[in-house]
């Protein structure tokens, strides 16, 4: 079983700024909680237990979100407001660890993953890019599912998802034999960084959700810097193809870029009208717009 999840946190997060001059990208609020808390419960209800974090000096943040606050807890009972208190003390189950690791060096996803190598060992892992939320339409997520398949067949899974053809040129895109149907996963013939738009092996984009057997961290450690001086994932998932099977998983539920910041304002609708308690009004507010 797949326990242990990878998510690098370490990028500036360049194009959320100014927002993320100060403050983290992944800390920046999605209706009520932080984007990367999102990801990580994500990650819990596919059966995660270890959340690795790959993160950076000016990240502390992120590490004291998951952690206990004392001070808090002691201010929020003296108040006799123990909703609040149970909902901060329950962000994750007691059960999960996050633990986190350093990036010394901004050299790609690739070098992220590679950081968790010791904390990984022999095991197979996901890989969750935090940028992006998966807002899914079941009651099993899309993750879980990816996670299921690979313990069926032993091959590693990339999440993809349909765009429109004109936009092929924006993403990673996956060569695949036919159009798999939404929650199944075919097998991968290859990746293509950006083709340009007439020229793309399908329309399936890479997501930002992996499922890796532990192999793939040796072949990091082999694979030379390439697009923009920095290791890439998708070359070691290219010498992984030489030797095993890699799958493209298409996707059931809905992707919200939040390092974008038009991303980020979409998740903000999506799931402040999907919010149990805020939603309604939300809903009313949108409505009662003069625009």
């Amino acid at each position: 079983m797949i326990k242990k999840a990878i998510l690098p946190v370490a990028g500036l997060g360049t194009r959320f700024l100014p927002a993320s001059k100060s403050i983290p990208k992944e800390m920046v609020t999605v209706v009520d909680r932080p984007a990367i808390e999102y990801v990580v419960k994500e990650a819990v209800a596919a059966g995660i237990e270890q959340i690795i974090l790959v993160t950076h000096s000016s990240k502390g943040a992120i590490e004291n979100y998951f952690d206990h606050n004392s001070e808090l807890d002691s201010v929020l009972r003296n108040k006799k407001s123990f909703d609040l208190l149970d909902e901060i003390n329950n962000i994750i189950p007691s059960h999960i660890s996050v633990i986190s690791v350093r990036q010394p060096q901004p050299l790609g996803l690739g070098h992220a993953v590679l950081c968790a190598k010791d904390i990984i060992g022999n095991d197979a892992f996901a890989v969750l890019l935090p940028d992006v939320l998966v807002k899914d339409h079941s009651d099993q997520n899309d993750l879980s599912l990816m996670i299921n398949r690979f313990n069926q067949v032993q091959a590693a899974q990339i999440m993809v998802e349909a765009v429109l053809d004109h936009l092929v040129d924006q993403y990673g895109i996956v060569d695949v034999a036919k159009m798999p149907d939404e929650g199944q996963s075919i097998l991968m013939q290859g990746i293509v960084e950006k083709p340009s738009v007439g020229t793309a092996p399908s329309n399936l984009s890479v997501v930002g959700r992996y499922i890796l057997p532990a192999k793939i961290m040796q072949l990091l450690e082999q694979t030379p810097r390439g697009a923009g001086n920095e290791i890439q994932l998708t070359d070691a998932i290219a010498m992984l193809q030489k030797t095993e099977q890699v799958e493209a998983y298409r996707m059931k539920g809905q992707t919200f870029d939040c390092g974008s910041k038009i991303g980020y304002l979409k998740a903000v609708l999506h799931y402040g009208l999907a919010h149990p308690k805020l939603g309604a009004e939300f809903k009313a507010m949108i409505q009662a717009l003069d625009v």
